[in-house]
């Protein structure tokens, strides 16, 4: 392609040319970003998350930002979906040198390369630049071919992995155009757990939270789930049992926030337990759903031991059949499963849930280090009287074998805290806990 051919392209998605529409700015992200990308280490930033995820959008608004603080013709925003780009190395180099020749920034340029993993060998040209001290570059791939640790090994070690989650209850009300007053949270009550239902229903997909026809909320959903099913797990990792995959990925997003075992899996889809342990894998790997492990002191008996199931949204658990009004609890304590991985680096590292011999159970653990953090569990409730005495007793039971006097019970609509067997627990409802952390 001839140069000026390149930047004609280019200008379209660039702000030095007619710019992109950013939508509505996802500020963690963003911000948190920002301060890597001008952090005096300089380190490649790579974003990966679930498919649908809002990952493009991130990126265009960190653009969008960087042009206004650095100059519009010092960031190289470059879509490799773009249909009129060449999908070869070559390609990226050329890219790079008409934009240098024709926009001729005038200092060391931010590269912004969106679904990187359409050029093959990508990895060749951004390990360079980096090398050479060229710019700050930040790249982002799809779950069908690049994850977090894939971005780790192909740029040996030289990056910072982001994983970007669909929206959080905040942002799902921001998009929403709904302010609360977070001085007077408790006067908002009300309109907050009508919103929460929303939320809980239809999940945090940003298509979905700004489409307001149900029907096409159903429909879209629906080609979410097959569309990561399809791309980002049968095709990626080459399935042949293909139907028994899709039984267990739907298993598993109408189980949510349940205990799961291989070896009863294996038995009612009648293939060998390492198959799926397998499928269970590549699910994980796309974030379609994660799993939580039981808490151990022994290693083996971690690994041995069932494991909850968690989706990584909630409305394609509400399209494939498993009823909001009838698993409200399931709901709330997968949300909260959700909100606790986005927060925790490395994710899942240190969250467990707890089980003893007893049947005494808490839904989660949250470790520090070698530190038991906090304790929670996780109930449907608007009163104390609706507690019921189990979950109380399992608490304190893991409270006094952990050693850990931190904990709380996340509830529906009830805020308040009580002592019981010598141990202070507190209670807060889901929507403030969720404004909260």
């Amino acid at each position: 392609m001839r140069r000026e051919e390149i930047v004609e392209i280019l200008s379209e998605w660039n702000f030095w040319g007619k710019g992109l529409d950013v939508g509505i700015e996802r500020k963690f992200y963003v911000n948190y970003i920002l301060r890597l990308l001008k952090s005096r280490i300089n380190k490649i930033v790579t974003v990966f998350g679930v498919r649908r995820s809002g990952k493009s959008f991130i990126l265009r608004q960190i653009a969008k930002k960087l042009s206004e603080e650095f100059g519009e013709k010092n960031i190289l925003y470059v879509n490799f979906e773009e249909v009129r780009i060449p999908k070869n190395l070559s390609t990226l180099l050329e890219i790079y040198d008409a934009y240098r020749e024709i926009v001729r920034p005038d200092r060391k340029p931010f590269l912004l390369l969106d679904e990187v993993q359409e050029i093959k060998g990508w990895e060749r040209f951004v390990r360079s630049f980096h090398e050479k001290n060229g710019g700050r570059i930040i790249v982002t791939g799809s779950s069908a071919k690049l994850m977090g640790e894939e971005f780790a090994t192909l740029l040996s070690g030289r990056d910072i992995a982001i994983e970007v989650f669909p929206l959080n209850f905040p942002e799902f009300l921001e998009f929403r155009g709904i302010k609360i007053n977070l001085s007077a949270l408790w006067s908002e009550r009300k309109r907050l757990l009508s919103e929460l239902r929303i939320y809980l229903k239809w999940g945090g997909f940003p298509e979905i939270v700004l489409e307001e026809n149900e029907r096409m909320k159903i429909d879209i959903l629906k080609r979410y789930f097959e569309t990561i099913l399809v791309k980002d797990v049968e095709r990626r990792f080459r399935i042949r049992e293909v139907s028994k995959i899709e039984f267990l990925a739907s298993f598993y997003i109408t189980n949510v926030s349940s205990l799961i075992s291989y070896a009863k899996i294996s038995r009612l889809l009648h293939i060998p337990v390492k198959t799926v342990e397998r499928f269970s894998k590549h699910l994980s790997t796309s974030r379609m759903i994660f799993f939580i492990p039981r808490f151990s002191f022994k290693i083996k008996e971690k690994e041995l031991s069932p494991r909850k199931v968690y989706s990584i949204d909630l409305g394609l658990a509400n399209i494939l059949g498993f009823r909001l009004i009838e698993n409200i609890g399931k709901y709330m304590e997968n949300l909260v499963a959700i909100n606790l991985i986005s927060r925790f680096r490395p994710p899942l590292s240190n969250i467990f849930y707890f089980k003893d011999s007893q049947q005494h159970e808490v839904d989660f653990i949250i470790k520090e280090n070698l530190k038991i953090k906090q304790l929670i569990q996780v109930t449907y409730a608007s009163s104390l009287d609706e507690i019921e005495k189990r979950e109380l007793r399992s608490l304190i039971k893991a409270s006094n074998l952990l050693h850990c006097n931190n904990l709380l019970i996340i509830t529906w609509n009830l805020e308040d805290e009580i002592k019981f067997k010598e141990k202070k627990i507190k209670f807060i409802p889901l929507w403030k806990w969720l404004l909260k952390t």
